[in-house]
């Protein structure tokens, strides 16, 4: 079954390249959607695919990539009816 989340990655997670990765295990998961830096130091991820890999996904985001300190991950459904082709970073 597709699902689609909306995730909220909190700590140090920008500038430590979050979002490169996010990306890269996105695509190895075969989800779709998209990774962004906000405004306030948060990273927001956006990510459609078998609910599966999303928990996959999560898992991997409460970690992060080495250099990354999260400090919470939130998680929520995504009802924005939006259609992705591939992961992309924005």
């Amino acid at each position: 079954m597709n699902d689609c989340l909306h995730i909220i990655v909190k700590g140090r997670v920008q500038g430590v390249y979050f979002r490169a990765y996010t990306q890269k295990q996105a695509v190895k998961l075969n989800l779709s959607g998209f990774v962004r830096n906000l405004p306030n130091g948060d990273v927001e991820i956006v990510a459609h695919g078998e609910s599966e890999d999303l928990q996959k996904l999560i898992t991997w985001c409460h970690k992060g990539p080495i250099l990354a300190k999260v400090a919470e991950v939130l998680v929520n459904p995504h009802h924005g009816g939006e259609h992705f082709a591939e992961f992309e970073i924005r």
